[in-house]
C-alpha cells in the first residue's frame, strides 16, 4: 500500500472503446487495491452492524437478570468497536490510495499522450480541455474507482443484515431487504438530469479553461495593444456561464442529497415504529427491538454510500467520456506503414513539404521567410512530422484567441495536410521515437526546466558537439559567470549551476541563447530553428548567425527567420507566400530582383530595386 511505486513503470494500455470500458479497465488495473477495501470496509461495517445486536442481546440479558449476558455482551461490544475503529483507520488508507494510484495512472496516460503527439495535440483538441483532463477530470474518475470498492463492501453487509434480521424476524427482514433496494432505486430518476447538467458545466468550463489559457500565452501583446478590457470581459462572460450551469447542476445535486438523508430517515423511522409496534403485542423482546432499531439505523450508512456512488459515477462517466477522446487521438488519421530512416541516410536526404512545395537541401542551410508568423509556426511544426490540421496555408486550427467555441477540437471535415518528407519518406509514417532523432524542431519559446545546466544538456545527442561548443556558438558562454554568481552550491562549475523554473531569473535573450545551446548539443541530422534569435540584439545576432553555420556545417538546417543577419548566412533563401514558395534564391539575389521578400524583410510596403554596391 506505499505510494513510492509511483509513478508508474508502465500506466498500461487502456480500452479506449468506450467510457465504460474505460472505467472497467482501470478497476481492473487496480483490482488489488479495491479488493483490500472491500476487505476492510466489510469488517468495518460489519462490525458497526453487529454492535447494536450485542447491545440488544445485553439489554435482554439485563431484563433477564442474567449478569454473565451483560458482562459477555459489553465484553464483545468493546471488541468490535475497537475492530470497527481499526479497520475503518485501514479502509480509509486503502481508499486514499486507491483514488491517488488511479489518479496518477490516467495522468501517466494523458502525459504519454502528449508526449506522443507533441506539438500536434492542441490541433486536435483545445488545449484547456486537456488541462481539465488532466486536472479535474482524473480527480473524479479516481474517486468512483475509489468509492466502488466501498459500494461493494456496502451491498455485502447489507444483504449479511438483512439475513440476520430475516432469520429472527420474516417480516422485518422482507422491509429491510426490500426497503434498501427502493430507497436507492429512488436516487436514480435524478441521475439523468444531473449527468446533463454536470455535462454543460464541465463543456463550459473547458472552454473558459482554453480562453484563460490564451489569455495568459498573449498577455503581453494584449497589453500592446489594450486589449486586456475585451478580453476580461469574454472571460467573465465565460466565467459567468460555468457558475449558472454549475449551480443548475448542483441543484439536482442537492436534491439527491436530500433524499439521501429524508428517505433512509423515513425507513428507519417506520422500521422502528413496526418493531414497537410488535413489542407491544409480546411478539418481540426488548432486546431484539434494540438490535432491530439499531440494524435499521446503521443501514443509513450503506444507502448513503449507494447516493455517493450513484453521483461518483455520473461525474466518472462524464469525465471518462472526456478522458478517453484525448487517449484515442492518433499521431496520424491515416493508416500509414511504419518505415525506418536510419541517421546516416537522413543525414544525406532533402526535407521536402508537400503543402508548400519547400525543400531544405541535405547538409545546408536553408532560411525561410514567411510573411506570416503563425504560417511559419506551422510550417516548422509540419517539417517536425507534426500535422497539424487546417486550411492550405498551413494555419492553426487550434483554440482561437477569442475563445469561442473551444474549438481546439478539430472539425471532422477539416483538411489534414500532408507529412513533410523526407528522403522520400514521410516523417508521421516513422516511429515517434525515431521522428524526433531524426528531426528536431526547436520552438520559438522554449521552456527552460529547472535544475542544473548539466541537466539541460541531458538530452539524446549524437557526441559530436559538446556543451562547451555549443554555448560558445548560441555565445551564451558569458552567462556562465552569472549561473555561478547566483548559484553558491556549483563551488564554481558552471555544470552545478542552476536554472530557476521556466529560467525566470534570467533575461528572455538570456533563456533563448540556453534554449539553442541545448539544441545544438542534440546535433540531430534535420534541425528545425524558429525565429532562435528574435529577442537578442543586432550584434550578438550575427555571432549566433556565424556559430550556427560553422556548428552545423554539412548537417540539415532549416532557420525561420525574417532578419538580414540570418538569411546573408543561408546557403539558400525560400520566400513563402499563401502557403506556396512564391521565391527561391540567396539573401542578395532575392532582395535585388523580388520586391514580395524585400518588402517582408525590409518591414516596407515597397522598396526600390537599388543596385548593392560593395
Amino acid at each position: 500500500m506505499s505510494l513510492i511505486q509511483l509513478p508508474m513503470s508502465d500506466p498500461g494500455s487502456p480500452d479506449l472503446t468506450s467510457p465504460l470500458r474505460f472505467l472497467r479497465w482501470l478497476g481492473r488495473a487496480q483490482r488489488r487495491g479495491r479488493l483490500l477495501a472491500v476487505l476492510w470496509g466489510v469488517v468495518q461495517m460489519g462490525s458497526q452492524a453487529a454492535i447494536p445486536l450485542l447491545i440488544g442481546h445485553g439489554i435482554q440479558a439485563a431484563v433477564d437478570g442474567h449478569a454473565r449476558g451483560v458482562w459477555l455482551a459489553g465484553a464483545g461490544a468493546l471488541g468490535l468497536g475497537a475492530v470497527q475503529a481499526a479497520a475503518a483507520t485501514m479502509l480509509h488508507r486503502q481508499a486514499v490510495w486507491n483514488w491517488i494510484t488511479a489518479a496518477s495512472q490516467i495522468r501517466q496516460l494523458v502525459a504519454r499522450q502528449a508526449s506522443r503527439l507533441g506539438a500536434g495535440l492542441s490541433h486536435r483538441i483545445a488545449t484547456g480541455e486537456v488541462v481539465a483532463v488532466s486536472s479535474g477530470d482524473v480527480e473524479k474518475i479516481g474517486w468512483f474507482v475509489e468509492i466502488s470498492a466501498r459500494l461493494w463492501a456496502a451491498v455485502l453487509v447489507w444483504l449479511g443484515v438483512s439475513a440476520v434480521v430475516l432469520a429472527h424476524q420474516p417480516v422485518l427482514g422482507v422491509a429491510v431487504l426490500l426497503g434498501v433496494v427502493l430507497l436507492a432505486a429512488s436516487i436514480w430518476p435524478l441521475i439523468g438530469p444531473f449527468e446533463r447538467r454536470f455535462d454543460e458545466q464541465r463543456s463550459l468550463g473547458g472552454k473558459a479553461s482554453e480562453l484563460a489559457a490564451d489569455t495568459v500565452a498573449g498577455l503581453r501583446v494584449l497589453r500592446g495593444i489594450g486589449g486586456e478590457e475585451l478580453f476580461l470581459d469574454r472571460y467573465r462572460t465565460a466565467s459567468q456561464k460555468v457558475r449558472v450551469a454549475a449551480v443548475r447542476a448542483a441543484r439536482v445535486w442537492a436534491l439527491m442529497r436530500a433524499q439521501q438523508v429524508l428517505l433512509p430517515g423515513a425507513f428507519v423511522v417506520g422500521i422502528t415504529w413496526y418493531g414497537a409496534h410488535l413489542a407491544v403485542r409480546g411478539d418481540l423482546s426488548i432486546g431484539d427491538l434494540v438490535a432491530v432499531y439499531g440494524a435499521s439505523a446503521f443501514l443509513a450508512g450503506p444507502l448513503r454510500v449507494l447516493g455517493e456512488a450513484a453521483h461518483a459515477w455520473t461525474v466518472a462517466r462524464v469525465s471518462a467520456d472526456r478522458a478517453v477522446r484525448v487517449l484515442s487521438l492518433t499521431r496520424t488519421d491515416g493508416d500509414a506503414a511504419t518505415a525506418t530512416l536510419d541517421a546516416a541516410r537522413a543525414a544525406r536526404s532533402d526535407l521536402h513539404d508537400p503543402a508548400t512545395g519547400l525543400t531544405a537541401p541535405a547538409g545546408r542551410l536553408t532560411a525561410v521567410v514567411c510573411g506570416d508568423p503563425d504560417a511559419a509556426g506551422a510550417l516548422a511544426e509540419r517539417l517536425g512530422g507534426h500535422v497539424p490540421r487546417g486550411g492550405a496555408d498551413g494555419g492553426d486550427s487550434g483554440g482561437g484567441g477569442d475563445g469561442g467555441d473551444g474549438g481546439g477540437e478539430a472539425d471532422g471535415a477539416a483538411e489534414v495536410q500532408p507529412s513533410a518528407r523526407l528522403g522520400g519518406i514521410a516523417l508521421d509514417a516513422l516511429p515517434l521515437a525515431e521522428a524526433r532523432a531524426t528531426v528536431l524542431v526547436h520552438d520559438k519559446e522554449p521552456v527552460l526546466l529547472s535544475g542544473t545546466l548539466a541537466d539541460l544538456f541531458a538530452v539524446p545527442a549524437s557526441g559530436r558537439v559538446t556543451p562547451a561548443e555549443a554555448l560558445a556558438a548560441a555565445r551564451a558562454d558569458d552567462l556562465l559567470g552569472a549561473l555561478v554568481d547566483n548559484s553558491p552550491d556549483a563551488e564554481g562549475d558552471p555544470m552545478r549551476a542552476r536554472i530557476t523554473e521556466r529560467g525566470r531569473s534570467l533575461s528572455g535573450g538570456q533563456r533563448q541563447r540556453l534554449a539553442l545551446a541545448r539544441s545544438l548539443v542534440a546535433d540531430p541530422p534535420v534541425l528545425v530553428l524558429d525565429e532562435p534569435t528574435s529577442a537578442v540584439d543586432a550584434h550578438t545576432e550575427s555571432r549566433i548567425a556565424d556559430g550556427i553555420k560553422e556548428l552545423r556545417k554539412g548537417r540539415t538546417t532549416v532557420v525561420f527567420a525574417t532578419s538580414p543577419l540570418l538569411l546573408d548566412r543561408a546557403d539558400r533563401v525560400v520566400l513563402v507566400q499563401d502557403g506556396r514558395v512564391a521565391a527561391t534564391g540567396t539573401h542578395r539575389e532575392l532582395m535585388h530582383t523580388d520586391p514580395r521578400y524585400r518588402s517582408v524583410v525590409t518591414r516596407e510596403e515597397t522598396a526600390p530595386l537599388v543596385e548593392e554596391t560593395a
